[in-house]
């Protein structure tokens, strides 16, 4: 292998201080960037077009051949790839046990218009979703069940924050995300005459007795105070998820699962 002839070995490093930084959100938003880490999720941001701006390497690791292998792709790529003494990957990840190589990625921000425009489309929209571990989660949970596409509805948590993409398990990668208002986005969804649901204690249906074989959105509601009045007026379905008692409510990315994966059922897993 031809070792990447840049290395450096101080935490004084402008590069490091930079790193360092993606963990904040002024950090990310000053710079565009954000933190990703291992060589399973890297590898997957590169060979899905994602624009690597560096990727920095373990020095005692790096002539293993599965990081042989993505340090050529991140420099065909066209990123910057270092060699990092040990010590500072976790100085940069912030995290005892560091894995052996992270990355900063160009965020991307898209628009309603660049999701998939199909009529027959199965949606997730999260409105003013608070928790990154459950945004993660819930790109994950969309992948897996062959969502269309997220919906970012007023202000939610950052999905570029390292939580996120770490719970996202790469699907940060895979799944087209779009941020709007609750009128940009209700005014796409009917554009495209998208059925709306949401899981509701308001429900008066089961979410099994729902349809969702025609194009459906799945909204979802805020950790703590759920959907407000004006957006579950909007719906055409409140449905209820049953639960037995004792706890009074599902974790959000538990109950967006329960309402995908009844939705892709319905669709014969298709």
């Amino acid at each position: 292998m031809t070792r990447p002839s840049e290395t450096i070995s101080s935490a004084s490093n402008p590069l490091v201080k930079t790193l360092k930084s993606l963990e904040r959100k002024k950090g990310r938003t000053e710079t565009g960037l954000f933190l990703a880490e291992g060589a399973r999720l890297i590898g997957q941001g590169l060979a899905n077009g994602w624009k690597a701006d560096c990727v920095v390497v373990a020095a005692s690791m790096a002539e293993r051949p599965h990081l042989a292998d993505l340090i050529r792709q991140a420099e065909t790529s066209g990123a910057r790839v270092v060699l990092a003494a040990d010590k500072l990957m976790s100085r940069i990840t912030h995290k005892d046990n560091a894995q052996s190589v992270v990355a900063a990625f160009r965020q991307r921000h898209l628009g309603l218009d660049a999701l998939p425009q199909t009529k027959d489309g199965l949606f997730v929209a999260l409105y003013e979703v608070r928790d990154p571990g459950n945004l993660g989660t819930i790109l994950r949970t969309a992948d897996c069940a062959a969502i269309s596409g997220v919906i970012l509805v007023e202000t939610c948590c950052d999905p570029y924050s390292f939580e996120a993409v770490r719970a996202s398990m790469g699907s940060i990668f895979d799944m087209p995300f779009a941020s709007a208002s609750f009128d940009q986005f209700n005014a796409w969804r009917k554009g495209l005459g998208l059925n709306m649901s949401a899981a509701s204690v308001n429900g008066t249906a089961r979410h099994d007795r729902t349809d969702f074989t025609g194009g459906s959105v799945i909204i979802m509601g805020n950790e703590q105070s759920g959907l407000p009045a004006h957006a579950e007026a909007a719906c055409d379905q409140l449905c209820l998820i049953p639960m037995r008692g004792g706890a009074d409510s599902l974790n959000l990315a538990q109950a967006t699962a329960i309402m995908t994966y009844e939705a892709w059922r319905q669709r014969d897993f298709k």
